[in-house]
């Protein structure tokens, strides 16, 4: 399995990490069998945040009698330096550890610099003389955010949304990391689902060394093809390229990448899947979106006040409510949903 190091932390990880969020859906007992399969399977990367529910604890449960043996990192939504000792405290304990190797500031509206009034770096800085933690990284899926803290030399490392619909900035995003030395780990590998194709979404990140994907693994049968994926002679054959080449003529432009940002929505619409549920029914079976309950989801875009909040809130500076519409349009028009205007 290839291996490639992470910046300046010289972690040496496997390419293809483990993205635990999905295990908040699994059953402890489902969840222990396939993060041991995984690490028996090569991957030693393991990607998770105190947000996540119960998936820190998933993870002490399953692998920390093995603690030597992997790269650990978790996130903290705290915005002073107290409430990040107490995630911290709560992450050691859930994951049944007394250190974490890369403790990162989950999507911050803001880059967190010391001298600050919430006091969030020095304690991030404080842990680390501490021995509870080794690297302090940050997410975000706003862009001028990432390339910020990319240049302040704060961090040793980003984890930013990444995938062959990226834009030709955030391909040079990964570059700017390269050249200042901070690993770069991509989530989103699959853009929130939109991408069908673990091969040819991990055949085209192969292409960047310092680029490490983190997959967000639910079952047991994506964990076996993530296993496979990264097995597999690199390059992309001529197939893959066709893909790839028709996913970004359908996707080019502005489209929701799912990440949830925008919720909850006070009107109670499903904004990060109803706002693409016409590229989600495209590439994934039409019955899971065609149900009496999808079907509600959908009206309640009636709902809409225009109240400004996923707007707002939208790291990627979209127009939410345009996209509803237009996808509820399309609902209406291909499936049997009756309109109520």
């Amino acid at each position: 399995m290839t291996r490639a190091k992470l910046g300046r932390t010289n972690l040496e990880v496997n390419k293809d990490a483990f993205g635990v969020l999905p295990l908040q859906r699994a059953s402890m007992d489902d969840a222990i069998r396939i993060l041991r399969k995984a690490l028996n399977g090569g991957i030693n990367f393991y990607d998770t945040a105190r947000g996540y529910t119960d998936s820190e604890e998933k993870i002490g449960a399953a692998l920390s009698s093995r603690r030597g043996e992997f790269i650990l990192a978790t996130k903290t939504p705290a915005q002073n330096g107290e409430d990040l000792k107490k995630d911290l405290s709560l992450s050691l304990e859930k994951l049944k550890t007394d250190y974490i190797d890369i403790y990162q500031f989950h999507n911050p509206s803001f880059i967190p610099r010391p001298g600050d009034a919430n006091g969030l770096y020095e304690a991030a800085l404080e842990a680390k003389a501490q021995g509870k933690i080794r690297f302090i990284g940050i997410t975000n899926h706003k862009l001028t955010l990432a390339e910020e803290a990319v240049e302040s030399g704060l961090y040793d490392t980003l984890q930013y949304p990444f995938s062959y619909l990226s834009s030709e900035k955030e391909i040079e995003l990964t570059k700017r990391c390269a050249e200042k030395n901070v690993g770069f780990i991509a989530m989103k590998a699959l853009s929130g689902g939109l991408i069908t194709d673990i091969f040819s979404a991990q055949a085209w990140l192969a292409q960047y060394p310092n680029v490490v994907p983190i997959w967000g693994i639910q079952r047991e049968s994506e964990l076996d093809q993530l296993l496979e994926a990264a097995e597999r002679p690199g390059g992309l054959t001529p197939e893959q390229q066709a893909a790839i080449k028709k996913d970004l003529s359908e996707l080019s432009g502005d489209f929701c990448r799912g990440c949830g940002y925008c919720l909850p929505c006070p009107a109670g619409i499903p904004i990060n899947m109803a706002a693409r549920i016409s590229l989600l029914m495209k590439r994934a079976p039409v019955a899971g979106y065609i149900t009496s309950e999808w079907q509600g989801f959908m009206k309640r875009i009636d709902n809409c006040t225009h109240c400004g909040h996923c707007t707002s809130c939208c790291p990627y500076g979209l127009d939410p409510p345009a996209l509803l519409q237009k996808n509820y349009q399309w609902y209406i028009l291909n499936t049997d949903l009756p309109h109520s205007l």
